[in-house]
């Protein structure tokens, strides 16, 4: 491994509230950042010899295509080669236990459906985070998520900020619900998105109007860019979500889950801040614990 690729104790890189932390997460930062490039660049290329479903997973609509495998097998080459020692936990592939107290939490192509249409809204996002890999007790370093068809790199670390194509990022600040912008998005299950069509019954009268992009990662992105006042959406997996919600967070966005705690698959809400309870208090009387 290369010097400048880390040089970093293991416990050293966890500790991301001193000025040594905030440097260790810089660096992770910058790995990551540069194995997603590499990724979206590989993804890109086998895209461009055609794609079909290899598999479906929890649904006959929720697919696999080979890109996605290959994708992730490739991340996770380049993660081991640079950092041996940590785990890895991906959405096409068993999770990797390490020995650093480090995760790295990778979706190889959020938004599968759309890659598969080719909708220029999929991403590869890469998250590192300390501690478990439940996002109820894991403490995120830095995140990205790149955008390989409008070439966008959105990226943050830990108290050092949220930035797009390496300019700043900041969320929303004062939107009430009714001048909103809300993203959300809809399970694989078709009982599942029943219920989240009921949900969106009482939330779409609310706000300004609804977007529906198609990729948790660039949702969460969105909210830290202000192009979305707000974003929520139940049945997420820690990799859907682990990159975007640390940026949106860096971004100025206040990011939870149920009752105010952590974001789980139960619910993932990112808001302009002044907006979050108000949303909040509405998807918990429309049937989402919030």
């Amino acid at each position: 491994m290369s010097e400048d690729a880390f040089s970093i104790g293991d416990h050293e890189a966890t500790h991301a509230n001193g000025e040594r932390g905030a440097a260790a997460s810089a660096a992770l930062l910058d790995l990551a950042k540069r194995i997603a490039l590499q990724a979206g660049e590989f993804a890109v290329e086998a895209r461009s010899g055609g794609v079909s479903v290899a598999a479906t997973k929890s649904s006959p609509v929720d697919i696999v295509t080979a890109v996605d495998r290959d994708t992730e097998a490739l991340i996770r080459r380049l993660v081991l080669e640079a950092r041996p020692d940590d785990g890895i936990v991906g959405e096409e592939d068993e999770a990797r236990v390490g020995t650093t107290g480090l995760n790295w939490v990778i979706d190889p192509i959020d938004g599968t459906v759309n890659f598969l249409y080719g909708i220029p809204a999929w991403a590869i996002s890469i998250a590192v985070v300390e501690g478990s890999d439940d996002p109820r007790m894991w403490t995120a370093l830095a995140g990205v998520v790149v955008n390989p068809s409008s070439g966008e790199v959105f990226e943050a670390s830990r108290g050092g900020g949220a930035r797009l194509d390496g300019g700043p990022l900041r969320a929303n600040t004062d939107v009430a619900l009714s001048r909103a912008l809300v993203g959300t998005g809809f399970s694989y299950s078709a009982e599942v998105r029943r219920e989240q069509a009921e949900v969106l019954l009482t939330v779409l009268p609310l706000a300004r109007d609804i977007r529906r992009g198609g990729s948790a990662a660039l949702d969460l992105c969105a909210v830290a860019a202000g192009r979305l006042d707000a974003y929520y959406e139940r049945g997420l997996n820690p990799w859907d979500h682990a990159a975007g919600a640390l940026i949106a967070q860096e971004a100025g966005a206040r990011v939870g889950g149920p009752g105010g705690g952590a974001a789980t698959v139960e619910l993932v809400l990112a808001a302009a801040p002044a907006l979050y309870d108000e949303i909040a208090e509405v998807l918990r009387r429309a049937g989402l614990g919030a």
